[in-house]
């Protein structure tokens, strides 16, 4: 009786396993990209940028596959002092992004746009301020299912 309460538990535990590792498929491209914009918008804050803009609102799903897109969404805004340089505003931005979430460098050449992706979120921020008090900041989403 003992081996068959366990055998039936190992199998239910098995089954509850393979029932949420199905349902564990992501987000969709329109999920990353209102958490994208979500989190480009929360940066600019904490960064104290003034006069915010929103160059590219995404919304809209580029193709880039079998039922897969990505979404866009880009702002800018400006540092208080107009003097700081592209690198002393992109090292404020990946500052300022710590408490808004967990993004990870994958490209920092240095002097050039600083790339990081947050593996969860499926979401990708580059850093490109070109300088003279300027942030620039511009992301995507990873080809995700568009439902």
């Amino acid at each position: 009786m003992a081996h068959f309460v366990r055998h039936g538990a190992m199998i239910c535990a098995v089954a509850l396993l393979t029932i949420s590792g199905c349902a564990e498929t992501g987000p969709t491209a329109a999920e990353a990209g209102e958490t994208l914009r979500l989190h480009i918008t929360e940066l600019m804050k904490e960064s104290h940028a003034l006069d915010v803009k929103v160059t590219d609102p995404g919304g809209q799903d580029i193709p880039c596959g079998e039922d897969k897109a990505r979404r866009t969404f880009a702002a800018t805004g400006e540092h208080a002092s107009p003097k700081l340089g592209a690198n002393a505003l992109n090292s404020l931005l990946l500052g300022a992004l710590s408490p808004v979430a967990d993004y990870e460098i994958i490209e920092d050449p240095g002097n050039a746009p600083v790339r990081l992706a947050n593996k969860t979120y499926r979401t990708v921020i580059v850093l490109e301020s070109p300088g003279q008090g300027k942030y620039l900041v511009r992301g995507e989403t990873e080809c995700l299912p568009t439902s």
